[in-house]
């Protein structure tokens, strides 16, 4: 079973040892951030700091000047966390110690596109703005993200790329000092409270048949029960949104939503795609995803048959037993070719659990995974690694089950 970790270009930048280190978990990729968002980052092992804080969200390499020029919207630089081109020399060392080499990239998760130009983010239902989630139904952000995807996805030398965040971003986001927990959201009221009110997206509930105030104002009724600590809906997952928001506006909320992203990633993994090297091995595209349409954020809800037939996999969210839930509906779509990728938390101190790994890893291989990745090396401690490089031994020793 195929295994890649994920890693940021400082977490090998001053390390001379990082690369080897990583080649010997018995990995044989690495996904390299190279257009990531703002983050405080612990480096448990670097000789030169402990602590990176990656003040905004920006490109890790030069960004090319012709592409940009004159566009009112286009990628921020790095600062003093990864200067120059950080993702390359990163890419370099890691390649020189036999380590295939993708880019990360995340698209729709912004925070400081929000603040400088809040006319680009998601607006709910009250008004309120979220900086950290450009709406990817405006034209201008779409153009944006889809430059963008091209050129931070297809990196000098890089074999492919996992892009993150390639649909709706909404309500769920850790923020600096987040105090946002005083009242718990399931999946229902998160919904409701990503839905977004700004102008394009009420000419597109206009398009579905619903009058965009009337619709808000529904929205507001049905959350009025969860402020009030009365609890969610009695149904879990989508027919929770349809309980309090109504059968009819709830699916026409996501055909609307759905058609964009849809748009959105194809448009993106086209000119990804576009802008690969025409020789050589195929540049594959993968989506970070999930199967339950409706969902929001870093792994953004996908019809699983649309998505493969558009990209060359998915990875998906399989920590915390999530495996039973996402790798089915999308197993049964898969082509020969495709990739399923199982990805793992393997950080106790962020709720990952790298002593279970080989079994978790098996089970998801056995549900159709071809492939495994680790989030996220930089990250973990000392002992977190020794369990994984342990995992990684055991799990290629234990036989796959009969399909």
């Amino acid at each position: 079973m195929r295994a890649a970790a994920f890693l940021y270009p400082w977490d090998v930048i001053g390390d001379p040892d990082a690369a080897e280190r990583i080649a010997a978990l018995g990995v044989e990729q690495v996904t390299l951030a190279s257009a990531y968002h703002s983050t405080r980052a612990l480096t448990p092992r670097h000789p030169r700091h402990r602590v990176v804080t990656a003040e905004h969200a920006a490109v890790l390499y030069p960004p090319d000047a012709g592409r940009w020029a004159g566009r009112p919207y286009r990628p921020y630089e790095a600062g003093d966390w990864a200067p120059g081109d950080a993702y390359g020399a990163a890419a370099e060392a890691l390649r020189a110690a036999g380590l295939e080499v993708h880019t990360w990239v995340v698209l729709a998760h912004n925070s400081r596109l929000g603040a400088e130009h809040p006319q680009t983010s998601v607006v709910n239902a009250y008004g309120d703005r979220y900086p950290w989630a450009p709406c990817i139904a405006r034209p201008e952000v779409r153009a944006l993200l889809v430059d963008l995807a091209a050129e931070a996805a297809v990196r000098p030398g890089a074999r492919g790329t996992e892009l993150e965040s390639c649909g709706w971003y909404g309500m769920a986001h850790l923020h600096a000092h987040d105090k946002t927990a005083g009242v718990a959201l399931g999946d229902a009221a998160q919904y409701l409270m990503s839905l977004c009110f700004c102008g394009a997206c009420r000419e597109g509930y206009a398009g579905e048949g619903l009058d965009p105030g009337d619709l808000a104002d529904a929205v507001r009724r049905a959350l009025e029960p969860v402020w009030a600590g009365a609890g969610g809906p009695s149904g879990a997952g989508w027919p929770g949104v349809a309980e309090l928001l109504g059968a009819g506006p709830a699916a026409a909320t996501l055909a609307w939503r759905t058609r964009v992203a849809r748009g959105f990633q194809e448009a993106a993994v086209a000119a990804v795609r576009q802008a690969a090297p025409p020789d050589g091995p195929a540049f594959r595209v993968l989506l970070h995803a999930d199967p339950a349409v409706y969902r929001c954020g870093a792994n953004p809800g996908a019809d699983p048959a649309h998505l493969l037939s558009v990209a060359d996999g998915v990875v998906l969210p399989c920590a915390g037993g999530g495996a039973d839930a996402v790798l089915p509906p999308f197993a049964e779509h898969a082509r020969r070719d495709t990739v399923l990728a199982a990805n793992f938390t393997v950080v106790r101190g962020m709720g990952g659990s790298p002593g279970t790994l080989a079994a978790d890893a098996a089970h998801a291989r056995d549900l159709g995974a071809g492939e495994l990745r680790l989030y996220h090396a930089g990250l973990a401690s000392d002992r977190d690694l020794a369990a994984v490089a342990e995992a990684l031994r055991a799990l290629r020793r234990r036989p796959q089950a009969p399909s």
